[in-house]
């Protein structure tokens, strides 16, 4: 299997939604993960109405923060990059964009969500189009459409190929979609960029965001949150293990949030059942860094399954956030568990209430168990349920009934 290409030649999908919000929107924010891209993005929109602004150029910043009304008032617009280390600025461009609304004035990127921020709140309503940019995804390094969501949720039959499977997969997944991180051949080096990248982020953007009374037990944290990532959230297990208290924990859980390193999977519900579990489970928004942080060595997933699955699932779910992320459908992504441990590991849900749901299972055999989380999320979505899929380490399609099947990974981003 070739390696994916890295170049800043890849093209974003983001991109046009950025493109498209500058023609009508006052205040463009191109959110997501440090490294993730977008610098690169957003310096393809400036010009001489729209400068570049670094607010990790010291001088820059110190100006922003001294004097945000006067750093603003004189610009026409501007592309102002890592807006979260002087926020105070947000309320100075609500002023500015009130004043003279053409649209297209201001595009920002923030490394965290800038949005949730106390002083921020609602302040931009009305004023601001959001735009996600995650790593990379599978669809963008192989130029492919993107639109698996459609398909999903479509009843037309599945397209598969291209299937990764065995060692191919397990590397992909070990990778992620950090484009410094899919540049580098060698495992460990790779291991290297992303404990320096989280050394960076918890010693020092943590601090632009929130006022963390223990930050060393951060780090503590994070690796806690990587061995028991896809499980179901027990903050209480959290709290004794770090010796901090429960409501510590949810917010230091918060900024992690905030900051693009996890996601918090909420539980789907219906009431055709009342056994459900209630409770949230977290996953790494990126498989390269949990891979990391779970010191995973990318044999042939087969020989350890049971390290290479939670590995898998949080890839998947990595995946379905960002083609989520540019769907024109509204598409809710949360999980599914019965009081009797029947689970499914993604539940989609559109506008309309139609469900799909998706397992995942690292192995190349399922067996019947398998299919058992779908089958009763099936009959308690009755007949909003689209379909069931278990995406799992195999190169063909196993339909095992009329709206249940398994079909490899590629699925995702097939075409």
């Amino acid at each position: 299997m070739s390696m994916a290409p890295t170049s800043p030649l890849v093209e974003r999908r983001a991109e046009k939604a950025v493109a498209t919000a500058l023609e009508d929107t006052r205040v463009v924010l191109v959110e997501g993960p440090r490294q993730a891209g977008k610098t690169t993005l957003v310096r393809k929109f400036v010009n001489d109405q729209r400068p570049f602004l670094s607010l990790d150029d010291p001088a820059i910043l110190a100006s922003a923060k001294n004097d945000p009304v006067g750093f603003i008032r004189n610009l026409q617009g501007a592309v102002i990059d890592e807006i979260q280390r002087a926020p105070e600025l947000m309320l100075v461009i609500k002023q500015s964009v009130d004043t003279n609304t053409a649209p297209g004035r201001f595009l920002l990127t923030g490394s965290a969500n800038v949005m949730a921020l106390p002083t921020i709140g609602d302040s931009l309503a009305g004023r601001i189009e959001i735009v996600e940019l995650f790593p990379f995804a599978q669809s963008e390094l192989l130029d492919r459409s993107g639109d698996a969501l459609d398909r999903f949720f479509s009843n037309e039959p599945l397209r598969v190929a291209d299937a990764v499977v065995g060692q191919d997969l397990a590397e992909l997944v070990s990778r992620g979609g950090y484009p410094e991180a899919i540049g580098r051949k060698d495992a460990r080096r790779r291991a290297k960029w992303f404990n320096d990248y989280l050394t960076l982020i918890l010693d020092r953007d943590v601090r632009d965001i929130a006022t963390i009374e223990q930050l060393e037990k951060l780090p503590l944290l994070v690796r806690l949150l990587a061995e028991q990532s896809g499980q179901l959230s027990n903050h209480a297990n959290i709290a004794s293990a770090l010796q901090i208290s429960r409501a510590t924990v949810g917010r230091y859980i918060e900024t992690l949030e905030r900051m693009f390193l996890i996601d918090t999977l909420p539980p789907w519900f219906s009431n055709r059942i009342s056994r459900l579990i209630k409770t949230p489970k977290h996953h790494f928004l990126d498989s390269g860094l949990l891979a990391a942080l779970r010191q995973f060595s990318p044999v042939p997933p087969q020989a350890d399954p049971d390290r290479f699955g939670p590995l898998l699932e949080s890839f998947v779910g990595a995946e379905l956030r960002k083609l989520i992320g540019w769907s024109e459908a509204r598409v809710t992504l949360s999980h599914f568990r019965t009081k009797d441990g029947d689970e499914v590991d993604f539940v989609l849900e559109d506008q309309q209430g139609r469900v799909v749901g998706i397992e995942v299972k690292a192995s190349a055999t399922l067996r019947r168990g398998d299919f058992s989380g779908l089958r009763k999320l099936e009959a308690a979505a009755g007949d909003k349920f689209v379909r069931g899929l278990v995406l799992h380490d195999h190169d063909g399609l196993r339909p095992v009934s009329e709206r249940i099947s398994g079909v490899p990974v590629s699925v995702l981003w097939s075409t």
